[in-house]
C-alpha cells in the first residue's frame, strides 16, 4: 500500500472551501489586542530592573513599555548586554541612543547603528567608528535607507563611508 495519496479536483476544491479565511497581520491583532499597561506592569518593571541576575534586567532593557528613568539606568549598567538590549529598542530615546553610541562595547555600538530611530549625526558617527563591525552595520543601514528613499543622500557609486567621511 503506498503512502501516496492522490487528491481529485472535487476533492481538492472541497478542501479549499473548508479552508479558514487567512487573516492579514492586522486583521489578527485586531482579534488578539495585547493588554493594558497597568501600573502594576511597570512596578514590576521597576523591580525587574533591580533584579541581580542580567538576564532579568535585559528583559527590562527590551520592553516597550519601561519608563524613560529605567532606560536611563540600564543604559549605564555594568553588563554589556542589558546596555545592548537598551540599544536595540526601537523605544530607547534619541538621546540615550546617542550616549550609547560612545559606549567602549562594540556590540552595543553596533545595536545603536540597526536601531530604526538613530539620529543621523550618530549614523554618520558611527559609520566613520574604529570598529569595521560597527562602521558596516552603519553602512549597510544608510545604503539601505538610501536605497528606500530612492533619492536618498547617497549617490551612484558612493559608499556610505565617502558619504560619513565627506560630511565629518
Amino acid at each position: 500500500m503506498s503512502c501516496i495519496r492522490f487528491n481529485t479536483p472535487a476533492q481538492r476544491a472541497q478542501l479549499r472551501a473548508a479552508a479558514p479565511k487567512r487573516l492579514s497581520p492586522e486583521e489578527f491583532a485586531a482579534q488578539h489586542p495585547a493588554p493594558p499597561v497597568t501600573e502594576s506592569k511597570i512596578h514590576r518593571l521597576r523591580l525587574l530592573a533591580e533584579h541581580p541576575n542580567p538576564k532579568i534586567r535585559e528583559s527590562v532593557a527590551s520592553s516597550y513599555h519601561t519608563p524613560v528613568e529605567l532606560y536611563e539606568r540600564l543604559a549605564r549598567d555594568a553588563d554589556a548586554g542589558v546596555r545592548a538590549c537598551v540599544a536595540r529598542n526601537p523605544a530607547t530615546p534619541c538621546d540615550l541612543l546617542r550616549e550609547l553610541a560612545g559606549d567602549p562595547v562594540e556590540a552595543v555600538r553596533g545595536w545603536v547603528a540597526v536601531n530604526f530611530f538613530v539620529p543621523a549625526d550618530v549614523m554618520l558617527a558611527l559609520a566613520v567608528d574604529e570598529s569595521p563591525i560597527v562602521r558596516g552595520l552603519a553602512v549597510w543601514k544608510m545604503e539601505l535607507a538610501s536605497d528606500a528613499l530612492e533619492s536618498g543622500p547617497l549617490q551612484s557609486g558612493q559608499s556610505g563611508i565617502e558619504l560619513a567621511e565627506a560630511t565629518t
